[in-house]
């Protein structure tokens, strides 16, 4: 099902599966995915009896597009998490989020920790733990992409030559599938996505994103081993930063696109996470 909710004049897309009445869940996407991402892991968590929200983030819901860089800041982005729970009528929640989708549920976990039952992170460490692992690993080395897209313009030009061809095979080299791959290419071809999925990087604030805040959610952190973007570094330094019962997974074999490649052993995770919590 398809429903909407909407904050500040912005109207977000969600999809929907899963009993009302079941303990909710909400999933959280990242770069350059959609709520697209999860479509292997919903049916299954909807028939565990969760009632399952994945929305298109900001930027990625055509009609919630703003223009400034401003408006892709940590502190929006986390309140359209709240936002979506308070018009659902969910008081808390499961949050699980993957990629920039993770770095957002980071931050409702270290600023309302009091609305989450749970925290599930993919692919991505606590903010300061991948923070640091960028001057003590090759962490800045697999991040050079962040800073280049957040120059003006550039990014853009660069990601749609050739007919977005390269953009394409960049993410078909870093493991994903290219069923997946079409519909990203396809969704960062409408007017204004790309540029509004490059604004959250625009938006990034090195310092005030990365306060080591210590989490007191109960947190699983699932990473991949043959992730070309996150070093294990940061991953390993993410226990410093917890205060609540925390546990790490690591599949040796899989790639960053944890919902997309890695949906079976990701929901095995997820619902024996869920029902601890």
């Amino acid at each position: 099902m398809l429903r909407t909710f909407s904050r500040d004049g912005l109207i977000f897309d969600v999809r929907e599966e899963g009993p009302v009445a079941g303990a909710p869940v909400v999933l959280l996407h990242g770069f350059p995915e959609t709520s697209a991402s999860w479509r292997d892991v919903m049916p299954k968590l909807a028939a565990a009896g969760y009632h399952v929200l994945a929305p298109d983030q900001r930027g990625y819901s055509p009609r919630a597009r703003p223009s400034s860089r401003r408006a892709y800041r940590r502190p929006e982005l986390v309140a359209d998490v709240l936002a979506l729970a308070d018009q659902m009528d969910v008081d808390r929640f499961h949050l699980v989020g993957h990629d920039w989708g993770a770095a957002v549920a980071w931050g409702v976990a270290m600023e309302h920790p009091h609305r989450l039952r749970s925290l599930t992170s993919l692919s991505i460490p606590h903010p300061a733990a991948f923070r640091r692992a960028a001057f003590t690993s090759r962490q800045a080395l697999r991040s050079w992409y962040m800073a280049f897209f957040q120059l003006p313009a550039l990014p853009e030009a660069m990601l749609s030559t050739r007919n977005w061809i390269a953009f394409r095979q960049n993410l078909l080299h870093s493991g994903l599938s290219p069923s997946f791959a079409d519909v990203y290419v396809e969704h960062v071809r409408q007017p204004g996505a790309l540029t509004a999925a490059m604004h959250w990087y625009r938006g990034v604030r090195p310092i005030a994103d990365a306060r080591p805040t210590l989490v007191s959610v109960p947190t699983l952190l699932i990473w991949g081993g043959k992730d070309a973007y996150v070093d294990e570094r940061g991953v390993e330094l993410t226990e410093r930063y917890m205060r609540g019962p925390y546990r790490l997974e690591i599949l040796q074999n899989a790639n960053h696109w944890l919902p997309e490649e890695a949906s079976a052993r990701v929901v095995e995770l997820l619902l024996s996470h869920l029902a601890s919590h």
